[in-house]
């Protein structure tokens, strides 16, 4: 994320862009705080009581007051509302209605499940939400969860003295984040639960009450309930479907606390635009010859999984590199086999598994072009 502003390239009059949330403080006569300023965190919490304002939209605002310039522990930047925004993400493609049915739920403040295919971008689009809106990423990969505690602490066995055994506590991502969240309100987090479907049921059994009304999770480090503050958003992501190993199915009472978001893979020509701004040495034909041939795997009835985008930037990284670029055609073929069939089960060469399969659609799509 951008660094911080210093107070002295702040002027009165500046207008700058920025996303509020509801004042914590309850006796303040500003309803609405903001922790960042075009993208980078504001010196002091950013304050307006502009009844126009939405809270997790993106608006402009006009610097009118800076209060208590010379602290660095107290003051306030006071500013005006000029005009909402639209909402934007930069760098990732969203279908125009999951565009707006996102920014409903982030206004509302409800708990988001991503749903959609293995590497389809979810990771992706909640590091981005929490950059655009001035949260701090909180990565947690309930992969890892066994136990109900694993989700806040896991136990560590050292040596103690005269060699016994001692367990210690420590502590994860998520629960140094809901303490620090409830100690500094002027900070945002966004707590993404990557693959949740993962852990077992009675595990995630733990989070039911972190995700409803009741707002509080047990510690079991101090070994009380944690209650967990306004300032905290939870993202979850899953994938579905038998071919993944080692899942578990949510219950409709862990669903019913999320708000589900269905998404898929970019369309093609959305993700040859995308690929293109980052990989710009690379030609447009060569990204579209890539990117229809990853289209293509991702549609085939016979094969069981999809081909993550990750495949389809991994492969222009090669291509763009001096070891490849000067001869990109002649190592697309070896490029693809390495970056699309290396995804699958199998030998690209047994044309009786998924990774054959995928060569040989790519086979067919290059001797096309040829």
């Amino acid at each position: 994320m951008a660094g911080k502003w210093q107070i002295s390239e702040l002027r009165i009059g500046q207008v700058m862009e920025t996303s509020f949330w509801t004042n914590p403080v309850k006796e303040s006569r500003f309803r609405f705080r903001a922790t960042h300023l075009d993208g980078r965190r504001a010196p002091k919490v950013v304050l307006c009581d502009d009844a126009r304002i939405q809270t997790g939209q993106r608006c402009q605002v006009r610097i009118q007051r800076v209060t208590k310039p010379e602290r660095d522990d107290h003051g306030s930047i006071e500013v005006a509302f000029v005009r909402g925004l639209d909402f934007k993400l930069e760098g990732i493609y969203l279908d125009p209605m999951t565009r707006r049915k996102l920014q409903v739920l982030l206004e509302s403040g409800l708990n988001i499940l991503l749903d959609g295919p293995q590497g389809c971008g979810k990771t992706v689009l909640a590091r981005t939400l929490a950059q655009s809106l001035g949260f701090e990423f909180v990565f947690f990969n309930c992969g890892a969860v066994v136990e109900a505690s694993d989700f806040l602490a896991t136990v560590q066995v050292r040596a103690g003295e005269g060699g016994q055994p001692v367990m210690d506590f420590i502590k994860t991502e998520v629960l140094r984040a809901l303490e620090t969240a409830l100690t500094e309100p002027r900070r945002r987090f966004l707590v993404f639960l990557d693959e949740l479907n993962r852990c077992q049921e009675s595990a995630r059994n733990a989070l039911m009450p972190a995700l409803d009304s009741t707002r509080r999770i047990f510690d079991p480090v101090t070994n009380r309930f944690l209650e967990i503050p306004d300032n905290v958003q939870f993202i979850a992501a899953l994938n579905r479907g038998d071919e993944f190993s080692a899942t578990f199915g949510l219950d409709p009472a862990q669903l019913d606390r999320f708000a589900p978001l269905k998404m898929d893979y970019l369309p093609p020509e959305k993700e040859v635009e995308l690929l293109a701004g980052r990989h710009p040495e690379l030609p447009a034909s060569l990204l579209k010859l890539i990117v229809d041939t990853a289209d293509a795997v991702r549609r085939s009835p016979d094969i069981a999984t999809g081909l993550s985008v990750r495949a389809t930037e991994e492969a222009c990284l090669y291509l763009k590199h001096p070891l490849f670029i000067d001869n990109q055609r002649q190592f697309l073929a070896e490029v693809l086999q390495s970056s699309f069939c290396g995804r699958f089960s199998g030998d690209h060469q047994d044309p009786g598994c998924d990774a054959g399969a995928v060569w040989a659609l790519i086979e067919a799509r290059l001797k096309k072009e040829d």
